[in-house]
């Protein structure tokens, strides 16, 4: 049984009738469908067991608190974390980045740089320009060659004793280049820089081992792999997130407080002020459950094979080009039509049912370099499949049959 006839009833959404036609779901990189586990253990969370965390010794805030850091320790299982420490919820990628940037900004001097690559996504780049003015640091990006790859000869130019951080994409969301963390990752750590990899477009899709890795933060949303939206984690190495001082401070975070000074909590819990989004964590343990029955390896496997049929059909219709790797790639496909602005292309195509993102897909850089102001982009996940690539390719051709 293929993958996506074996998940696609536990998602009631796609039972939706769009435009008169099924829906075809191909927008997973800009957020996941959910099956039906995920939203049953979020509402019998809300119906049973709601209270807040980490203050009350009553019953129902007692077992709110366990479900709280029960997904915290699915989370580090799932991801190879060396210790439940390591793992901090936020309200997601955009927001995991930020709080690295924040606390490291902290400690930037004029003359530091920050290096960064010009495929990333936009919340890997305003954090680090805002740390970087507040402190009069700059940044430095690794320009792309060929298909959309990092330079790594003008990598080895880049990275310098005055590099503090070096953060890169795990895949980008619009080529879907897949680049090598843990040699990253480890040429980083030779000038004694640190690393930060926006991971929103792998945690999906591909097996994690953060020890393996050897990155020193890693940041991904919950909604991207079939959790709930508001919800972030960010991983980083134990002794790093000690050094670190917070950059954010209300309750929760601290473990003593005068009206002038305050001592922090331990970790993970001095990173993460106020109450936290509790439902959403129980609606993460159901994603990460939902995805270990799956088996990362069989997803990946699935993902890939879509990817891979769609640049090929894609590929064959006159006038549309494709972005990004030809084979070896994530699960997005961004692609553009002759005589078509993308909102146009995404229009017809959602006329035909079919969801797909447009626009600059929040990588301003990567389009310019791209030579282009946007692209449509269909990306998969568990429940699409074969058929549903092919109805894409379809109607694909049909815009240029009509002009």
């Amino acid at each position: 049984m293929t993958l996506d006839a074996q998940t696609r009833r536990d998602f009631p959404i796609l039972e939706r009738i769009v435009n008169g036609r099924p829906l075809v779901y191909l927008d997973s990189a800009a957020s996941s469908q959910k099956p039906r586990t995920v939203i049953e253990a979020m509402a019998r969370y809300y119906e049973t067991s709601h209270a807040n965390v980490h203050r009350s010794i009553h019953t129902l805030g007692e077992e709110a608190t366990e479900l709280y850091e029960i997904a915290r320790d699915r989370v580090q299982r799932f991801i190879g974390a060396a210790a439940r420490e390591e793992i901090v919820f936020t309200r997601g990628t955009t927001d995991a980045i930020s709080i690295v940037a924040e606390a490291v900004g902290r400690t930037l001097k004029p003359g530091d740089e920050i290096l960064v690559t010009d495929m990333e996504h936009h919340s890997n780049l305003v954090p680090w320009q805002v740390a970087a003015r507040d402190r009069g640091a700059r940044i430095r990006s690794v320009p792309l060659v060929g298909e959309g790859t990092l330079d790594l000869a003008a990598l080895d130019r880049l990275l310098t004793d005055r590099t503090r951080v070096f953060a890169f994409a795990h895949v980008s969301n619009v080529l879907g280049t897949i680049n090598p963390v843990a040699e990253l990752a480890a040429r980083a750590r030779r000038v004694g820089a640190l690393s930060l990899v926006d991971g929103a477009q792998a945690i999906p899709h591909l097996l994690l081992d953060m020890s393996v890795l050897g990155c020193d933060f890693y940041a991904f949303s919950a909604h991207k792999m079939l959790g709930p939206t508001g919800l972030g984690v960010l991983y980083g190495r134990r002794a790093l997130l000690e050094a670190l001082e917070p950059a954010r401070g209300g309750s929760e975070m601290i473990k003593e407080v005068w009206v002038d000074r305050a001592t922090w909590n331990d970790l993970p819990w001095r990173f993460e002020p106020g109450t936290p989004p509790i439902a959403e964590t129980v609606g993460l343990t159901a994603a990460v459950e939902y995805l270990e029955k799956l088996g990362m390896e069989r997803v990946r496997e699935h993902e890939q094979a879509l990817a891979v049929q769609t640049v090929d059909l894609l590929s064959a219709i006159p006038g549309v080009r494709i972005y990004g790797p030809r084979r070896e790639r994530g699960a997005v496909v961004a692609f553009s039509v002759d005589g078509w602005h993308p909102h146009d292309v995404a229009a017809a195509l959602d006329a035909e049912g079919i969801a797909v993102r447009a626009g600059h897909h929040c990588a301003q850089p990567l389009m310019r370099w791209c030579g282009v102001v946007g692209t449509s982009r269909a990306s998969f996940s568990v429940y699409n499949s074969s058929e549903e690539v092919a109805l894409l390719a379809h109607a694909v051709a049909s815009l240029g049959a009509a002009l």
